[in-house]
């Protein structure tokens, strides 16, 4: 303790000889040269946190006080006052994290916001986006240039618009020049030691006096070898215990590093070659091992520690901050070298993963924050760019740990991003590096070729484009010539990079045999889709500045015309065609090489548009020397290579080439190369001859001299192919006519081509928000516009339960579509004519789909349209129709002749719409003209050439296509006369539109007709149901009130009435008979029918026995029920907490017994044989699917059929009279005894005291033992073999599952356990009905109320198989229960009884005491009813007395009308009040009342299930319907129950009887210990158990994720926060924190939380997954959608997406049916059979 003190008096000292000292940095120097390498090199073992205190006291105080130049607290105090708060968050993000971005509001999509500066921002209310970050981001609040509006949460804001700017430095002087002073000591520190690569020697001022022998063994973190290796190789090196291994191994990848052995130089070089040896053995790579000196390790941590301390002095005041910046940014001057930072930045590939983290940290919490340093530090990024690229290329860590993801930080800042552009030309800087990295693939021709090809490194490359997009990601709205210059350097070495790309990867065609290797082809595209939003960043830049739009057009230009100098082989040539000349030079794409990359040609494309757009066109210098027909012949070749690879013509040039033309045309590329291709094939065609230009078309489709014809063919391949190719240029020339939706080629805007990419979507079918998402293309924001007009194009369906949200296209806007659209695929295309056709067929119009009116040209392409009415192109349709009319097969298709009909539809709407518009005079377009003229001499010209194949019968599918056409002819030519059509044209026009009337007409008679016969079929099936159902439950409508034909009784009654009254009564003398039905069933397994009868083979319901916390009133707590203990504990009593009941649910599937034997032997044998079947079914557990719907099973339950009953009435009377309660009570303890006495129980005597108790109760006259049997027994009843082995079967089934132990037959639990399954099942169901508000009968469904039928039989059968002394004595105990004697020391109380599973295990055990030692006897008809009502009225009565002394909060008299009900209610409870001696005021009668009706409700519910199975006799209609009142409701369970409707009146029927007991059950000393001590007792009603509520905004529980702080881990790693939906504690799943022992077992916490929590059963939401994952033991578990929903009603697992969610209440409170009904089970065996398990997934480990 002297020791402690001593240093606490003597910590001042060192601050204040450095202060005092001339050269504070030596002694300071000198002070850490000492304590350092002592403190991190301790010999002696501290814990953790006296450590900790060491190095606080003797290190960082002293710091802090010659930092403060007094106690660091009172200085801190002062910058508190006198500094304000950063208007910067700044937090950095962990990996995993949730992070929010605004799509309204962000300048760009990396502009995010942490979790609690979005809950308290205004973009809540916004269309926001979540995600996990990938961390090493950092929060963007305050930043004023990240943000549109809104830069501030309500904790950041300071209240004015001055964020973001420089702090003024609020340090005094003096405290600012220490600071700075003390900065550049220990900045110089740290970087010299994180840079450090000496492993054995320090700096001379650190060199200590005399060295010591002591090394470490350091183990450094790498990406090649997994965790189990390096567990491995620990094991084998260093002789530490696997526990110690995994310690060592996890901190290695958490920190980067590890020391793993401390000891001498030799000891450590030993270690050092076990490590590297053991690990090559296992990779090809050794693990990297160093030993350093125990001095330079300590010194390199000490560094570590200081990063961390600069964080926290930085917090404290922006001063502080700027000192720092300042220290670490200033350039080394006298040496030439760079600023610490730079060092930093440069050394960071070398160092390890904690060095990093601490340096990245640094530089978040400095320079980041402060605008001017920032700028600063920007440009040394820059300045260095280069060479942090390269050494992260070389690096074998992940991005988010390297100093380039700074990057991120710095360039997407606008005005930073412009700054560096001028003043250090980044464009330039990030172009070069990647051409530097990428200079090793180029070819002699110096274009890229990426065959061998290393991919990491390459993707590791394509990260350096992100830094370009980011820099690009928001242009300039004003140019200074620096800028300009600057930036079109920049272009002119983007160009450099794409005429690399121009012409690479050239491919030819394969002739005769197949391609031997397919040649590499993912680079090119991968470059492609990285370059495609850069691509148009850059023509938007260009788009912003006239004079940059030009320079960039010609420099385009120029490099276009470099490089295309090469390509052709021959001399130009002349061709003809219908009298044109076209000179050009001749290229077959089919024989030469061709390349489908083109970037230089379609960003010239692009820009050309934007000239056109801007009008800058007009600007452009010497037009005339561009040479149209050179510029597209390039995108011409590849249009028409994807033309040949779709008309299968390359087919031996393998997968590669179907790849990249795929991609050419898909929504990733297509935007920067299919349209770009259309666009210069537009241009062309606007600036050449239209003769020309359709020549040229020709020849390179290599159709020319085809349509010359000047070759033919009886090949019927090359027929074929022909035939494609026509169809291909056809397609073409639509494509280049129609497609107009491009914002310079037409008036039309983004939104506008946004529109009609949904329209044609939708026209295919409808389709999900993220179905659509993926079929648009995305911006450099990744945003596709489809929010703005979603809601003018297409109508919303929400979702159901399942599945998703569909969007479905507007009827108006029908007429847009386009059957040959160029963004469709070849599927999407024939999909959408199918699903047009049909939808035009059901509105009863004909199946023409006429091509839309597209808008106009604008004026620099209107040149486009004489394309429609040159010579040649009539030339192309008058052949292509002639062949069709012709009618030879291989001359023509389909495909074609509509491809033409729909240019010729193009052509003549265009000519209406200028003969509309214009004076015939004006109108130049004559396609009409033309088209009649030319060729009518032969009766071939293009009109009536459609008329003759108008009539064709190969070509009915486009008639309705061809009359249109014909129709257009007349309208434009009546335009033409300025007449309307003629006679016969105007009927003709008409016709189809009388003829679409009719239709109309006929298709309403038709549906009406339909609907009609239908409706009928329907009425048909209703009433032959009903009849069916009227069949098979007579019993029902026998007992209707106008039912008069039913049989006599065997006694005869008064009236009707009367004997409606006693059907309708389930126990006791006035009960119903059983209705004598045979059930006749199909096995479904042999299709055989067959009688359920009790003496033939067994027939058996396939059932799912569970554990099950459903009704629990404990939630968590655990019943140990292995331990034998006396037969008084559970399962004998359950406890009415219902902590874990047994539940059996079935499917309702019936089989023969024998049938499901076979059937069970046979998914043993072949199951195990499946890959992971043991996921699916545990064979062991004797588990099996339903042969039909494929449910989870686990046993059988045999059908046992209802006895049929005849009630004597008569005899029953006459019993009744000597039968009373306590005669009763008297009769059974005297059997009781009786049994005993025969079979000499030893133990008895506790029993012997009972049965004296019970007798004295009930006065005097014993009763004989057997005057029980006096008052009526019958044999037993006699089952097939059969049927009793499957009783056993489904008996030891439930016993193991239920008790979780091993199976045995003969254990005397087993009748108990089928007692208490019925009970639990009962209950079950009743809950269920209950909380979805369903009448008590009549709401089940089929399989419920078969499986619960065979059940109660199940259970009620169960005895005949059991040892009958054992269940005498369940009974007897069970009666102890009820008529308890207070000696008895083991004696639960009333509290502790659940009454229902008492009254099921009496009602089916009190026939055991029938049994007679010689022959098999049981109850009577008669007997049995008396003993159900005695019984149930005992036990009810109990019950409400449980009610009473649970219930407390009763109302105090009031004045009023009191009933006779009331009175009997005050008087009970003053009764039980004086028996407990609790002194209460008077209550209100009524309020009594109605609490104990409440509360005993759902245990009549119940009995009245019970009895229902158990007799069959049908309950009163009332119980039917849930319109009836709860009071009627009530009325109908006491009648049918045969108790009074005023319960009360019980104790008034049985007062002598109960008088002596209320005493003996309320004077137990459990219930005075439990009145008194105030324990929680379980309520009636009891609570309904249902999932938690979950919030309704799914960010509210990702901040709930955010702020959870694992019970059992101190580190800031990445935690999975899982909610359990039973109970709603979060834990931490997938963490080796949280692990814990389960039966011997390593497991998770949420598998360890299920066991306790849902018996092993569990539901659970992954929070930052959204996902709910389903678990059912160890071993199994699946996903299920989560109930969180976007506002298009779909899930987004993982976040993917990113939409606000909101919660669902029909999913949620269909996965908490899921629950209630016991299905997760069958849900999880159902989903793992539908996915194919390929690797098991470790579930316990969650």
């Amino acid at each position: 303790m002297a020791d402690g003190e001593r240093s606490s008096d003597g910590l001042q000292d060192p601050s204040k000889e450095w202060l005092e000292a001339a050269d504070s940095r030596a002694e300071l120097l000198r002070y850490l040269r000492e304590q350092v390498p002592q403190i991190f090199c301790l010999k002696k073992d501290f814990g953790p946190q006296e450590k900790e205190e060491i190095i606080q006291s003797r290190l960082f105080l002293p710091l802090e006080c010659f930092l403060f130049g007094e106690d660091p607290l009172e200085g801190l105090e002062k910058l508190k006052n006198d500094s304000a708060s950063s208007a910067l968050c700044g937090r950095v993000f962990k990996e995993g994290e949730t992070v929010y971005s605004c799509r309204d509001c962000a300048i760009d999509p990396t502009c995010v916001l942490c979790m609690d500066c979005f809950q308290n921002s205004l973009h809540k209310s916004h269309r926001y986006k979540m995600h996990a970050s990938s961390g090493g981001g950092f929060c963007d609040c305050g930043d004023v240039e990240a943000w549109k509006i809104g830069p501030c949460c309500s904790k950041h804001d300071p209240g004015a618009a001055t964020a973001m700017v420089t702090d003024e430095c609020v340090l005094e002087p003096e405290l600012y020049g220490r600071a700075e002073k003390l900065f550049q000591v220990l900045l110089q520190y740290i970087t010299d030691f994180l840079v450090w690569e000496e492993s054995f020697d320090l700096p001379p001022e650190l060199q200590p006096r005399q060295k010591e022998n002591a090394y470490y063994c350091v183990l450094y973190n790498d990406e090649h070898h997994s965790y189990d290796h390096v567990i491995y190789t620990l094991q084998r090196s260093v002789n530490c215990d696997q526990a110690e291994a995994q310690t060592h191994t996890a901190l290695i990848d958490k920190e980067g590093r590890r020391a793993v052995k401390r000891g001498t130089l030799r000891s450590c070089q030993q270690a050092k070659d076990l490590i590297r040896s053991n690990s090559e053995h296992i990779s090809l790579q050794p693990l990297r091992v160093e030993i350093l000196q125990a001095a330079v390790m300590a010194h390199q941590s000490f560094a570590l520690r200081l990063g961390s301390w600069f964080q926290k002095i930085i917090g404290y005041s922006a001063g502080f901050r700027q000192a720092f910046c300042q220290v670490a940014l200033e350039p080394d001057t006298d040496r030439d070298l760079p600023c610490f930072i730079s060092k930093l930045m440069l050394h960071d590939a070398r160092m390890y993963k904690g060095a990093r983290k601490i340096v990245h940290e640094l530089i978040f919490c400095s320079m980041l924050m402060e605008t001017e340093f920032k700028r600063h530090f920007a440009i040394e990024f820059t300045k260095y760019y280069k060479q942090l690229q390269k050494d992260f290329i070389n690096d074998d860590h992940e991005r988010n740990i390297s100093i380039t993801a700074l990057s991120v930080q710095i360039f997407t800042v606008p005005t930073l991003a412009r700054q560096l552009i001028e003043e250090g030309n980044v464009i330039k800087v990030v172009v070069d590096t990647v051409m530097d990295l990428l200079h090793e693939h180029l070819d002699d021709n110096n274009r890229f070729f990426f065959l061998g090809y290393n991919s990491d490194k390459f993707t590791r490359i394509q990260v350096i484009f992100h830094d370009l997009r980011y820099i690009l990601i928001s242009k300039p709205y004003t140019w200074t010539d620096g800028l300009r210059r600057q930036f079109f350097e920049g272009f002119k070495v983007f160009l450099g990079l794409l005429k690399c790309m121009q012409g690479m990867e050239e491919v030819k065609r394969q002739f005769g045999q197949h391609i031997a290797v397919e040649p590499e082809w993912e680079a090119g595209f991968s470059l492609q889709i990285q370059l495609r939003h850069i691509l148009a960043m850059f023509q938007d830049w260009c788009s912003s500045d006239d004079e940059i739009l030009l320079l960039a057009f010609k420099e385009c230009h120029k490099e276009l015309m470099q490089r295309n100098n090469q390509p052709f082989r021959r001399e130009a040539t002349d061709y003809y065609m219908c009298k044109h000349i076209l000179h050009v030079r001749p290229y077959k794409v089919s024989q030469e090489p061709v390349s489908i990359h083109l970037p230089i040609s379609r960003l010239l494309a692009g820009l050309y548009v934007l000239l056109c757009k801007t009008g800058a066109i007009e600007h452009l210098d010497n037009p005339e020397i561009y040479d149209y027909t050179q510029l597209v012949e390039h995108p011409l070749r590849c249009v028409v290579l994807a033309a040949q690879v779709s008309a299968e013509m390359w087919r031996r040039n393998g997968l590669s080439l179907v790849s990249q033309v795929y991609y050419y045309q898909d929504v990733k590329c297509r935007d920067e190369m299919y349209d770009k291709d259309i666009v210069m094939l537009q241009i062309a065609a606007s600036k050449m001859d239209p003769n020309h230009f359709l020549m040229l078309i020709l020849l390179r489709f290599e159709l020319f001299d085809y349509f010359n014809g000047s070759c033919s063919s009886k090949d019927q391949d090359e027929l074929v192919q022909w035939n494609r190719l026509t169809e291909e240029m056809l397609y073409l020339l639509i494509v280049i006519v129609g497609e107009r939706f491009v914002p310079g080629i037409s008036q039309v805007t983004k939104e506008d081509v946004t529109m009609r990419e949904v329209v044609h979507l939708l026209c295919i079918e409808p389709m999900a928000h993220s179905s659509l998402v993926k079929g648009l293309p995305e911006n450099e924001s990744h945003e596709t516009g489809l929010e703005t007009v979603i809601s003018k194009v297409a109508t919303f369906k929400k979702p159901g339960v399942s599945g998703h949200g569909l969007y479905g296209v507007k009827k108006e806007r029908l007429v847009e579509f386009n059957p040959f659209f160029y963004h469709y695929s070849r599927s999407q295309h024939s999909k959408a004519e199918e699903s047009q056709k049909k939808r035009r067929t059901h509105e009863g119009n004909d199946k023409a789909l006429r091509p839309p009116v597209p808008p106009a040209f604008c004026p620099y392409f209107s040149n486009i349209l004489r394309l429609l009415c040159c010579d040649v192109i009539i030339h192309i349709l008058r052949r292509v129709l002639q062949r069709a009319a012709e009618d030879r097969a291989t001359h023509w298709t389909e495909a074609m002749i509509q491809r033409a009909l729909h240019v010729i539809g193009q052509a003549l709407l265009e000519e209406k719409s200028q003969l509309e518009e214009s004076t015939e005079e004006e109108v130049t377009f004559d396609f009409s003209l033309k088209a009649r003229r030319i060729g009518s001499e032969h009766g071939k010209s293009v009109f009536l050439l459609l008329s003759k194949i108008k009539a064709l019968p190969s070509l009915e599918a486009q008639k309705d296509m061809v009359k249109w056409a014909l129709q257009m002819f007349e309208i434009v030519k009546c335009l033409r006369e300025k007449s309307s059509p003629s006679a016969s044209m105007s009927m003709e026009t008409n016709r189809p539109e009388e003829s679409v009337q009719d239709k109309e007409k006929a298709e309403r008679k038709r549906k009406a007709e339909a609907a009609k016969l239908h409706r009928q079929k329907i009425m048909a099936q209703m009433s032959a149901m009903q009849k069916n159902f009227i069949e098979s439950n007579k019993m029902l409508y026998d007992n209707m009130p106008d039912s008069g034909i039913q049989g006599e009784p065997p006694t005869a009654v008064e009236s009707c009435a009367m004997e409606q009254k006693e059907l309708c009564v389930a126990v006791g003398p006035e009960r119903g008979s059983t209705p004598a039905d045979r059930e006749v069933l199909t096995c479904i397994l042999c299709q055989e029918e067959q009688e359920v009868v009790a003496q033939r083979p067994a027939m058996v319901l396939t059932a799912c026995v569970q554990r099950s916390t459903v009704l629990t009133q404990c939630r968590g707590k655990m019943v140990t029920n292995r331990g034998e203990g006396s037969g008084t504990t559970y399962p004998l009593l359950m406890h009415p907490e219902l902590s874990v009941g047994t539940h059996t649910g079935s499917c309702g599937h019936v089989m023969h017994a024998i049938c499901w034997q076979k059937y069970f032997e046979a998914v043993q044998n072949t199951t195990r044989n499946r890959l992971h079947a043991e996921l699916i079914i545990d064979l062991e557990n004797g588990e099996y699917l339903c042969p039909l719907c494929k449910s989870l099973c686990n046993t059988v339950v045999p059908l046992i059929p209802l006895e049929p009953l005849t009630f004597n009435y008569e005899n029953a009377e006459i019993i009744g009279h000597h039968l009373t309660m306590p005669r009763w009570i008297q009769i059974l303890s005297a059997r009781i005894k009786g049994l005993k006495s025969v079979t000499q129980d030893n133990d008895s005597s506790t029993e012997g005291n009972s049965s004296e108790a019970e007798t004295g109760l009930c006065g005097q006259g014993q009763p004989d033992f057997r005057s029980i049997l006096s008052y009526g027994v019958q044999e037993p009843r006699k089952f097939s073999d059969s049927i009793v082995e499957m009783l056993v079967v489904c008996a030891t089934t439930v016993h193991r599952v239920g008790l979780q132990t091993a199976p045995n037959e003969l254990c005397p639990r087993v009748p108990l356990m089928a007692w208490n399954t019925c009970a639990f099942t009962i209950q079950a169901i009743e809950n269920i009905l209950q909380a979805e508000d369903k009448s008590l009968f009549g709401s089940l469904q089929n399989r419920q109320l078969a499986g619960l039928k065979a059940i109660v039989q199940f259970s009620a059968s169960q005895r005949l198989k059991s040892s009958q002394a054992v269940i005498q004595r369940h009974f007897t105990d069970m009666l102890g229960a009820l008529l308890p004697v207070l000696s008895r020391k083991t004696q639960p109380s009333l509290l502790e009884v659940d009454f229902f599973h008492l009254l099921v295990g009496m009602v089916l055990s009190i026939p055991s005491l029938y049994q007679e030692e010689a022959v098999d006897l049981q109850p009577s008809a008669v007997s049995s009813a008396y003993n159900h009502l005695h019984i149930l009225h005992l036990v009810t009565m109990a019950h409400i007395i449980q009610v009473l002394l649970s219930s407390t909060d009763f109302i105090p008299v009031v004045g009023g009308e009191v009933t006779e009900e009331a009175r009997a209610a005050a008087e009970l409870y003053s009764v039980v009040s004086q028996h407990t001696g609790r002194l209460v005021p008077d209550v209100s009668g009524s309020s009594v009342a109605e609490k104990v009706k409440r509360g005993i409700e759902p245990f009549l519910r119940c009995a009245a299930l019970f009895f229902n199975c158990l007799t069959g006799v049908s309950p009163p209609e009332e119980v039917y319907s849930t319109s009836v009142t709860s009071q009627g409701q009530m009325e109908a369970l006491c009648s049918y129950l045969a108790l009074p409707s005023n319960v009360f009146q019980l104790f008034q029927e049985h007062r002598d009887t109960v008088n002596p007991l209320l005493q003996r059950w309320c004077g137990s000393p459990a219930i005075t210990k439990a009145l008194k001590s105030k324990t929680q007792t379980v309520r009636y009603p009891r609570r309904r158990n249902r999932l938690i509520d979950l919030p309704e905004d799914y960010s509210a529980l990702l901040n709930q994720a955010s702020h959870f702080q694992c019970p059992k881990s101190t580190d800031d790693e990445r935690k999975h926060p899982t909610l359990c939906l039973f109970c709603g504690a979060m834990l931490c799943s997938q963490s080796s924190c949280c692990l814990s022992q389960l039966d011997g077992e390593d497991v998770g916490a949420c598998t360890a939380h299920a066991a306790t929590c849902g018996a092993g059963v569990g539901m659970f939401l992954r929070i930052r997954e959204c996902e709910i994952i389903l678990m059912a033991s160890k071993t199994r578990g699946s996903t299920y959608p989560a109930p969180y929903l976007d506002d298009y009603g779909e899930t987004d697992p993982h976040l993917g997406r990113g939409n606000p969610l909101h919660l669902c209440p029909e999913r949620y409170r269909k996965l908490n049916q899921l629950w209630q009904q016991h299905c997760i089970l069958e849900e999880i065996a159902r989903s793992l059979e539908v996915v194919n398990v390929m690797y098991a997934f470790e579930w316990q480990m969650l």
